[in-house]
């Protein structure tokens, strides 16, 4: 995975100023990490401390977790697929699912379920596997809890409607896309742009993202370009050994 590095000399060891900074950042060794035994095969891969395994489409995509919800503070806000999130609606956020996949969502603490598009990316805190629209989540009684323990399954992209109106869904590719690894998030620009100016003497595509939430705005810090999620598992794990314990792998 040499080409996600700019050099490749021994070792660097990179200081990063982390006042106001909301992720760990560390020290990194440019060496290579450590290649898959069984090339081409789907790796398990870490999101926010959990492994799941890849498949190569979303047909039987399962994942437990919690879930969460968002509203007021996003409405009418752009989501990752530039619709308006609207907080009344049905939709959700997910990491990594490609954007416009249909999602199952069993809400294991009341045996409650409700199939829910993908339209957003997150949702971003550790151990929390999907952020659903305040509309989706009022439907399984999400509410008032704020969390669940959750299962979802991927169904994939809608297709043609049933005579009786109901969806039907095709499976959509899962390990391919557009994946890259997060390192860091401040509440501080200037901190994440020199963070990321450190980054980019080592990395490749060192860059930052802004988010807002609640009106506060957050600067994320990622590296990497991965086309599959196999790879990313693979730097992901290598960041997490070496100097960045809370990496953890995003789609954009």
């Amino acid at each position: 995975m040499g080409h996600l590095f700019k050099s490749r000399i021994g070792r660097v060891v990179i200081v990063a100023l982390l006042m106001s900074a909301v992720g760990m950042t560390s020290c990194s060794r440019r060496s290579a990490p450590p290649r898959s035994s069984q090339p081409g095969a789907p790796k398990p891969y870490k999101v926010m401390g959990n492994w799941y395994q890849p498949l190569a489409d979303s047909r039987g995509f399962q994942q437990r977790g919690l879930a969460s919800w968002y509203g007021k503070k996003f409405h009418g806000r752009k989501t990752a697929n530039g619709e308006r999130y609207d907080m009344y609606g049905i939709s959700a956020a997910h990491k990594t699912l490609p954007l416009d996949t249909w999602v199952r969502v069993h809400n294991l603490e009341n045996g409650k379920s409700l199939d829910v598009r993908i339209n957003d990316r997150g949702p971003f805190v550790r151990g929390r596997i999907i952020d659903l629209s305040y509309g989706a989540a009022k439907k399984i009684d999400l509410v008032g809890p704020g969390t669940a323990r959750v299962k979802i399954i991927a169904l994939g992209k809608a297709g043609k409607p049933q005579p009786d109106g109901r969806l039907t869904y095709q499976p959509v590719a899962y390990n391919r896309g557009n994946f890259t690894i997060q390192v860091g998030a401040f509440t501080d620009r200037y901190n994440a742009e020199q963070f990321v100016r450190t980054l980019d003497d080592v990395y490749v595509n060192a860059h930052m993202v802004t988010d807002k939430e609640g009106g506060e705005p957050y600067y994320r810090v990622r590296v990497g370009k991965c086309s599959t999620l196999t790879q990313a598992a693979e730097y992901e794990n290598y960041l997490v050994k070496n100097g960045f314990p809370d990496a953890f792998t995003v789609a954009e």
